[in-house]
């Protein structure tokens, strides 16, 4: 199960020249800040697990609601960057952000690998998909190795509304309008959980990605400045 009922999910890759400067901002300064907001309680970054994975990066975090991410306190930390995120975050490329509500979410804990899914779904197919795919999710989680599936919807307008932090970055592509995430014990035990959740025809050309746990922060009271 994830932590709360609103999570922001995030794909990017990184110039080979900031890519010290990244992990080192992420780990000790951008975690840390985001997981501090109220309301945040868990932030994860996951590296690619092959070479077919693009972006190279994905990073999840849980909040207790979807109203959270919606609030002033985060829209203050996008509104006033601190100048070592202006700086690596110059050294971005590819990045997509969603901002989503947690639409079903299945499982035992998290695992060591996530598999990412970006699809969509037309508007007038919403009612009937979506219990279709929660259904597939739930039986996926009972797989072996699978610790978590998970169904994110996206607010397309908030998650590309512009703010201090992004509105001179290039690297932003459009927002993933839904996401499905697969958590297991290791990238092999995705094959079979796939194999059932492609008999949705909206998944069958989706982006899909494999990623291997890097790092996760809990709640902390740290901010940044």
């Amino acid at each position: 199960m994830l932590a709360g009922e609103g999570a922001v999910a995030i794909w990017n890759d990184i110039a080979e020249a900031g890519r010290a400067e990244f992990y080192a901002w992420h780990l000790h300064e951008h975690m840390p800040e985001r997981v501090g907001i109220p309301g945040f309680v868990r932030g994860r970054r996951y590296r690619a697990a092959d070479a077919a994975t693009q972006p190279e990066f994905f990073t999840l975090y849980e909040t207790t609601s979807f109203q959270v991410i919606q609030g002033s306190d985060y829209l203050s930390r996008l509104n006033e960057p601190t100048e070592w995120t202006r700086a690596t975050t110059a050294h971005f490329r590819t990045t997509t952000r969603s901002l989503t509500r947690v639409v079903a979410s299945h499982g035992v804990g998290s695992g060591g690998a996530m598999l990412t899914v970006r699809f969509d779904i037309a508007d007038d197919m919403v009612r009937d998909v979506v219990p279709r795919l929660s259904s597939a999710l739930e039986a996926a989680a009972r797989l072996p190795r699978i610790s978590g599936a998970h169904l994110l919807g996206s607010d397309v307008g908030m998650s590309g509304q512009r703010t201090a932090e992004s509105k001179d970055r290039k690297d932003l592509q459009a927002p993933a309008r839904w996401v499905l995430l697969l958590e297991a014990c290791d990238p092999g035990a995705f094959d079979a959980a796939l194999a059932l959740l492609r008999q949705s025809a909206e998944l069958r050309d989706a982006a899909v990605g494999r990623y291997l746990h890097e790092y996760t922060r809990l709640k902390t009271a740290w901010q940044a400045g």
